[in-house]
Formats: structure tokens, sequence, C-alpha cells
């Protein structure tokens, strides 16, 4: 079949609007219909060679759909299910999957490579294979993945909101709740309130955090914070650092995270001289310790049911989150945007088939 997709042939180039060829879905895979997919900040890293995949690609890796087709061997999804996309795979088997650690799970390996899981591509077009980013391309109307990428969710919900929890929500919510274990009373720094800030920011409220200090110089970025639960917001790292010292009579901060788009020095030292003695710094790069958080150091398969629950009951907030919505075609100005600092987060909603 044929699927209206952008994708990318080079770092320094734009988003190319473009129709590929897909294969239908092998054992152990879904062809899937994208409904919405998030504008997340890595696949701009690809764009401008931050981060290096296999070229070409599709992009997007935040993405909600419904399952059209399965193939042989598949268990978990059926045709007409609606579903979330993890950008990280799960297997349930490898070492880190038994071992509660799925977030690492050993089938992510190939995720900026493209491929499925059996080392092949379902994306063609001149010739060429196209890989999927983080074996999912939610920038394609439809793609085939594989069924430990989607976990299916009620059908009544709405899935150009819900699209944000898979990647986005629960790397922000998870660095706060999980990583950073945000105690109730805690006072917590974060550090960069883009589409993952923000969502720490929601974490660290929801665990019962005391003070949530917000530290971002875009204006319109603190004052989204506070609506999402943050009890005060700076301009720069000595501002807040000040203020940590007075609202915790010059202790620091029991943990601060860092959500920023390029992660450097200065920003993890400033992290690092706002907490306590004891406390952590937690950066949402990789499962490494100074607090290492990668997709929220959470599980998928339990954290995408538990968020769309309190989607459900009024606590967490996504409709919220999204600033704009773009049609595929407009995915280069939706990264502008993002660039521009003009975005919680972008959403793309896709033409229905």
């Amino acid at each position: 079949m044929k699927t209206k997709a952008a994708v990318l042939r080079g770092a320094g180039t734009d988003f190319e609007i473009t129709e590929l060829e897909l294969d239908p879905p092998k054992a152990g895979e879904v062809l899937i219909r994208y409904v919405a997919a998030g504008l997340c900040h890595s696949d701009e890293h690809l764009r401008h060679g931050d981060i290096v995949p296999r070229f070409p690609i599709v992009g997007g890796h935040e993405g909600a759909g419904i399952i059209e087709e399965v193939g042989e061997g598949v268990t978990r999804l059926s045709p007409g299910d609606h579903v979330i996309c993890s950008f990280l795979p799960v297997c349930g088997r490898c070492r880190w999957c038994s071992t509660g650690k799925s977030n690492l799970c050993d089938l992510g390996i190939t995720i900026l490579d493209g491929c499925l899981p059996d080392g092949t591509y379902r994306f063609h077009g001149g010739g060429e294979d196209f890989g999927g980013m983080c074996m999912l391309g939610t920038f394609s109307q439809y793609s085939v993945i594989s069924e430990n990428s989607a976990i299916k969710v009620d059908p009544d919900l709405p899935l150009d909101k819900v699209v944000l929890i898979g990647c986005g929500v629960p790397t922000g919510w998870g660095s706060a709740v999980h990583a950073a274990a945000t105690e109730p009373g805690d006072t917590i720094a974060i550090y960069g309130i883009g589409g993952i800030g923000i969502n720490a920011v929601q974490g660290a409220a929801l665990a019962g955090a005391r003070n949530v200090v917000a530290i971002d110089p875009l204006a319109n970025k603190r004052e989204a914070a506070e609506q999402f639960g943050a009890t005060h917001s700076c301009e720069t790292a000595e501002e807040a650092r000040e203020l940590i010292t007075q609202l915790t009579r010059g202790v620091g901060a029991d943990k601060a995270i860092v959500t920023v788009g390029i992660v450097t020095s200065e920003v993890v030292t400033n992290a690092f001289n706002a907490i306590r003695k004891g406390g952590t710094v937690v950066l949402t790069l990789f499962e490494k310790r100074i607090q290492g958080s990668l997709f929220g150091s959470g599980d998928p398969f339990h954290d995408i049911p538990r968020m769309v629950e309190l989607y459900q009951a009024g606590d967490l907030k996504l409709d919220e989150l999204i600033t704009t919505t773009y049609t595929l075609d407009q995915i280069n100005q939706g990264y502008q945007d993002l660039l521009d600092g003009k975005n919680i987060r972008g959403v793309i909603l896709h033409d229905s088939a």
C-alpha cells in the first residue's frame, strides 16, 4: 500500500513530504493508521545532526492511532484497537525487561536505524529502504510497527490528546516521579520548560512537592509552568538559586531535574549547585547516575494506562499542553515554531484515510 510521510534524507535538510510504499505486517507486527503525532524535539535533533540516525528515515516517534491489520502470532492487539505508541519497544523477556527496567529493553538498540526487530524495513521509495524513527515513523499516515511498541487504550479516548503520552508526558512525568523519586514536601527545581519539563512540573506537583521551581528564559514557558503546578518560576539559574535558598532556609533543593533541549556543563553545574547535601540531579539523558532518566524511568505498559486514568480523572493535563496543531504538510513550520519557543507542544493531525 501507499502512504504519505514526512522524511529526512540527511542532517541539515528540512522534512520532505513524499509518498512511500509500505509492506504488510509480518509476524509480531501490526499495521497502524496514525491519527496524530507529536512534534518532539528529538526529531529536530535528527534534522540538525545532534542525533545521527540511518538516513533516509520517516520521522516521528510520538504517535497514537488505530490498528488496521495484525500479522501472524500477534496476541496483544486486534484490528480496530486504539493504541498509544511507545517510542521504546518492550519485549518483556530480555535482561532489562525481566528485572523491571523495560525502558532499557534490548529491542531499543535499533531505534535510530529504524528497522523492525527482524532487521528489515517496511517503508520503501525510489529503490531505497526508509527506516521509521524509533521503529514507529509516526509522521506517516500509516506504518507497520512491532506489537511491542503499542499499548491498547479505551476507544473513547481522544487520540489527538493522549498521543502526548507516547513520549513527552511519561519522560517528564517519570523524571520527577520515578527518577527523582519526588516525595511530599520536597523542593524540586526544573531547568527547561519545554515538552518534557512541563510534564516534570506536573509529575512533581502530583507527587506532592511543596515547592516546584521552574526555570526558563521564556516568559510564556514560565507562565505555562505555573498553570501546570509550578509554585514559582525564574528566568535565570542565578535567580532560581537565590529563591531556593530562601524557600529552604539555606538548605537547597531536594532534587533538580534538567530537561533542556541540549544539556551543557553549565546547566548541570547550576542544577548541582542548587541541591542540598544528599540531593539528586536528574538528567533526562539516558539512564545513568547523576540520576539519568530515559523515558521517565518507567514501564510504558504500566505508566501509559496509569496516565490515561489520571487524564480521565482530570488530574493530568493533556489538552492544555497542545499549543498548536498542524497538518503533515505544515511539519517544517511546526518545527520552526518549536525552535522559536512558541509551542509547549505541537501535534500533527493526520488526514482521515
